[in-house]
């Protein structure tokens, strides 16, 4: 299809007195990976009810595949992976699967393969005749994401994908959701860790209270953003960094650091007044990363500014 894959227009959500989801409006460009993104309690997971039909907007129109009538062929093509898990605790971890394929049409050989296929991918095979609660989280975790999977859809839908998993499991899902959209699938993901969102999504939804503050092409978004950070590598106590003359904002953890510089700070002084305060590994100038953009736009003193619409780059959303 020439268009968005999926479209959300005006959509909003209260339940009781709270405005779970406010004018939310962005759109899916089909064979993308697109994040959606903001703390917890943003609204992030009330869009995603309403485009898979759990939850109807009290206002605004949501097009899947170019319709809005919903319906069992557009559900079909529909991966979800849903935030709360809903495993059934005393089944097998085969039958699980088999249950969620039958919820899409009658078990066929082609899905039992498939069932084989993902569970060997996902290194479950030898724990396919094993009881879901005899199973970790991550395990768990990787259950329900190949019943979002088993039915080859179109469109995955993934509410925190990585949720209970180890590193080594996160790096096995990311090359999977790769090789997906290497494939021609167009996938949205929610989620709030920013750093895992950057390395794999090629637009960003940044929903705050309810509200799209930010939303389009993630390489065109930190261009905009410009070339005033500095990423760092160190040893030793690096806490000064954040008095420097001309650092706005900075982030230190126990070995690394980035820092934004006020405009016309250059970075030379900040590297002249680290040298021989910590020993520096490494010292790069860069275009922000996607967490450091999430802080400006929701953080203190700045989620004014990307409500209002100043300095958004293009496919601003409300």
């Amino acid at each position: 299809m020439t268009g968005p894959v999926l479209s959300v227009r005006a959509v909003s959500k209260r339940f009781g007195e709270i405005r779970a989801v406010d004018g939310v409006s962005f759109d899916v460009r089909a064979g993308t990976m697109t994040g959606l993104l903001g703390r917890n309690g943003a609204g992030k997971t009330t869009c995603l009810r309403m485009i898979n039909g759990i939850f109807l907007p009290d206002a605004g129109t949501i097009e899947v595949f170019g319709s809005s009538e919903g319906g069992d062929s557009t559900r079909d093509r529909i991966g979800y992976l849903p935030e709360e898990r809903g495993l059934y605790r005393k089944m097998k971890v085969l039958e699980q699967l088999f249950f969620f394929a039958e919820v899409k049409k009658p078990l066929s050989p082609h899905v039992r393969a498939r069932a084989e296929w993902w569970l060997k991918r996902l290194e479950l095979w030898d724990k396919r005749d094993a009881k879901i609660e005899e199973r970790s989280k991550g395990n768990q975790q990787k259950v329900q994401l190949i019943g979002a999977l088993l039915h080859d859809p179109d469109l995955i839908i993934l509410d925190e994908p990585t949720s209970g998993l180890d590193p080594v499991n996160v790096v096995l899902v990311r090359g999977i959701l790769n090789e997906l959209k290497a494939e021609g699938r167009t996938i949205l993901i929610s989620t709030h860790m920013m750093a895992e969102a950057e390395r794999m999504v090629d637009d960003i939804v940044l929903i705050h209270e309810g509200r799209v503050v930010l939303a389009g092409e993630l390489d065109a978004i930190r261009a905009f953003s410009g070339k005033n950070s500095v990423h760092m590598n160190f040893t030793g106590d690096a806490s000064f960094l954040a008095r420097l003359p001309g650092v706005e904002r900075a982030s230190v953890q126990t070995n690394e650091a980035e820092l934004r510089l006020s405009p016309g700070t250059d970075p030379e002084t900040i590297l002249a007044a680290s040298v021989g305060r910590v020993r520096i590994t490494r010292f790069e100038i860069a275009q922000p990363s996607l967490e450091e953009i999430f802080i400006e736009r929701v953080g203190a003193g700045t989620l004014d500014r990307a409500q209002s619409g100043q300095d958004v780059p293009a496919r601003e959303g409300r």
